[in-house]
């Protein structure tokens, strides 16, 4: 990866032309660097990625439009356009796309690692249990179901 490049990445477009199918929801690739990585996430109603953990990466989420369940370190909170989620590496974190329509969020993480990597091998996986297992090969731990 190395250092940031400098550029534009348009709207509705990944960086290269880089966009990932993950979990019913579109992707784009923004930047990708090793100190971060940044996507634009589009997903409909009822749309989400299980609790989880990063152990080495903080995460952030600037919602642009929609709105979010979002659960951090166990708690749910309401996201709402404009706001910002953020969850410290270590910390358990979840969301669902609640409002009707798209939603359309910005993510970024620090340090990079082996995120790019996953969201390369789980393009396109139609398995949630596969995803998992890979998720775990690429420093993501997903958390077993309640109950």
């Amino acid at each position: 990866m190395g250092l940031l490049n400098p550029g534009i990445t348009p709207p509705g477009q990944g960086d290269g032309g880089v966009v990932w199918n993950i979990l019913g929801q579109t992707y784009y690739l923004k930047e990708s660097c090793d100190t971060s990585f940044s996507f634009e996430v589009v997903g409909e109603t009822g749309t989400f990625v299980p609790p989880h953990i990063h152990p080495h990466q903080d995460e952030f989420i600037f919602l642009i439009s929609g709105q979010m369940e979002l659960i951090l370190d166990g708690q749910t909170h309401t996201l709402e356009a404009g706001g910002m989620a953020r969850m410290p590496m270590g910390i358990m974190h979840g969301y669902k796309n609640i409002a009707p329509g798209l939603s359309r969020s910005l993510f970024w993480v620090s340090p990079t690692r082996k995120l790019h990597e996953l969201f390369n091998k789980i393009h396109n996986v139609p398995d949630p249990m596969e995803v998992i297992r890979l998720a775990a090969t690429c420093e993501v731990d997903f958390l077993p179901p309640p109950g």
